[in-house]
């Protein structure tokens, strides 16, 4: 077992335990200093937080996947470095409002959730087994599908826990990319719909991610900010870097922080499955990216600092263990904020 999420990890892999539920790390208070020194307004997690891997890290010892996936968050959600999580699977296939109350039973009352659309709603591609797009989705950024698939079954089932939720609009087929116009407005009549149904939820962030570059403009801002949205920073291989996604944050200020950290750039556009295999079983930092968590926490230290909330979430496939990458961006944060 590692006593630090910083210390390299040890390649040994015991049998898993036998076990309906997971127990936290024994020295979880150990990063309660470092928690305290981060602004309240801030909250970090993972993607996806079913990982064997992070025995001593986040478990107290390995447990079997489809555990750490049904009740892990019972354990997760004790680390104090650890105060929002994003559930991911919501994206593959809409989710009831039964299984989000599942997930917020299962942490306390100061926890919050970011929440992806289901692609039902968020591609304008209806796709088959193998990820290609084959016809078009006539449910692309419809607004009652929106408020049906997602918003209705979050708030039902999370309530107050409902932090953030993200529309990742997956990479576009090039008749929409030849269309701003016609995308900007049918986002933004989903957007009003969203709005409009958390109207009595006005502290539930909306976030709007992207999948093409070109998307980025001083339009896209406009309307975000007509509709009380703001832009996720979305770190991987098929957009620009941090510095250069930047930009439309700021016009966007004041406005929260949403960033969702996903794949190191080193692997490109379509670098997953090399991270998974470089990186598993997650309990190491083997891709380090200093150049991206300096930057994100001097961004997540400036947004703060003037009262904006802050949510970051990371995956294994940033720099090979989320855990750890969630560790040393926190150091780097307080050590702004103590400068």
């Amino acid at each position: 077992m590692q006593n630090s999420l910083f210390e390299d990890a040890d390649s040994s892999i015991p049998t898993p335990i036998p076990s309906s539920t997971a127990q936290p790390i024994a020295h979880r208070q150990d990063w309660q200093p470092l928690a305290a020194q981060l602004p309240a307004t801030l909250r970090m997690g993972v993607s996806t937080w079913s990982y064997p891997g992070w025995e001593g890290l986040v478990w107290d010892g390995l447990y079997d996947a489809s555990v750490l996936a049904r009740k892990g968050l019972l354990a997760y959600h004790q680390h104090p470095l650890l105060r929002t999580v994003c559930i991911d699977r919501s994206f593959w296939q809409p989710l009831t409002a039964s299984q989000y109350a599942d997930y917020a039973a299962q942490v306390d009352a100061g926890f919050r959730f970011v929440v992806k659309c289901p692609a039902s709603v968020t591609d304008a591609l209806l796709r088959g087994s193998d990820g290609q797009g084959r016809t078009a989705n006539p449910g692309f950024l419809d607004p009652q599908l929106a408020l049906a698939h997602l918003v209705q079954p979050a708030l039902a089932g999370l309530g107050d826990k409902l932090g953030v939720l993200v529309f990742q609009l997956s990479p576009l087929p090039r008749q929409w990319l030849q269309q701003p116009a016609r995308l900007l407005e049918q986002l933004g009549q989903m957007l009003a719909a969203v709005r409009q149904a958390l109207a009595a939820h006005p502290q539930v962030i909306v976030a709007v991610e992207l999948r093409d570059p070109q998307c980025l403009t001083p339009d896209l801002a406009k309307l975000l900010r007509t509709h009380a949205a703001t832009f996720c920073l979305g770190l991987h291989g098929k957009m620009p870097p941090i510095e250069a996604q930047l930009p439309l944050l700021r016009a966007l200020w004041p406005t929260p922080l949403v960033c969702r950290w996903n794949l190191n750039r080193s692997f490109g556009a379509f670098g997953y499955r090399q991270a998974q295999e470089k990186h598993a079983p997650f309990q190491a930092i083997r891709s380090p990216d200093p150049h991206t968590r300096a930057i994100l926490a001097r961004t997540i230290a400036g947004i703060t600092g003037a009262g904006q909330p802050a949510y970051i979430t990371i995956s294994n496939d940033a720099e090979g263990c989320a855990p750890r990458s969630i560790a040393l961006l926190a150091q780097a944060v307080a050590d702004l904020l103590t400068c």
